[in-house]
């Protein structure tokens, strides 16, 4: 396997328990790796969903990918401000140049004002159901989703401001050295 360097770039997979691919992302820049978790950056990213359509992204976002913990945060910059959403999922893997984890449907979006909101219970209850996850994966997710509300209570990892600050400066420069197009970005980043 090519060893991974800043600034290379990802495509990310997205599969449901029963191996299909869900959603996939077009390209994330890796901006950092750390020994339980890598770094990603996008923006005006192409998304593809399983029925075909597509869209994409509006605003810069900060992806935390973890090889151990069963969820990833997304972090957007947006004119009102820091949001994040996180997915309950696998632990991430990454093979060749492709990011894959398994979404277990359960998100926690997280709002400027310190509230948040837990989505999509009954997606989770139904797949639950149909794809006939193991207790143990039930127990899991459950778990995982209360860690993930206290990290954010307290302000931990990429809930703490000056860590996704740190990590859109770096993105910013890497994009400013790849094609100089920053300016669109920037106007979106919140004071």
């Amino acid at each position: 396997m090519k060893k991974m360097k800043i600034g290379d770039e990802f495509i990310v997979h997205c599969y449901k328990h029963d191996g299909t691919v869900y959603t996939s992302y077009e390209k994330s820049m890796l901006l950092d790796i750390k020994h339980d978790y890598l770094v990603f950056g996008n923006y005006k990213v192409k998304v593809t969903e399983i029925d075909g359509r597509t869209w994409y992204t509006k605003e810069p976002a900060i992806i935390f990918y973890y090889k151990k913990k069963w969820f990833n945060i997304i972090t957007q910059f947006k004119k009102t401000g820091i949001y994040y959403y996180c997915n309950i999922a696998s632990p991430t893997i990454i093979e060749g140049n492709i990011i894959k984890y398994i979404d277990y449907d359960l998100d926690l979006r997280c709002f400027p004002d310190g509230t948040y909101k837990i989505l999509d219970e009954s997606e989770y209850e139904y797949h639950k159901k149909k794809m006939n996850y193991p207790n143990e994966i039930d127990m899991i997710v459950k778990n995982e989703l209360n860690m993930l509300i206290k990290d954010y209570e307290d302000k931990k990892g990429p809930f703490n401001k000056s860590v996704v600050d740190k990590y859109y400066s770096i993105y910013m420069n890497l994009l400013s050295k790849n094609d100089g197009s920053t300016e669109n970005c920037n106007n979106k980043k919140s004071k």
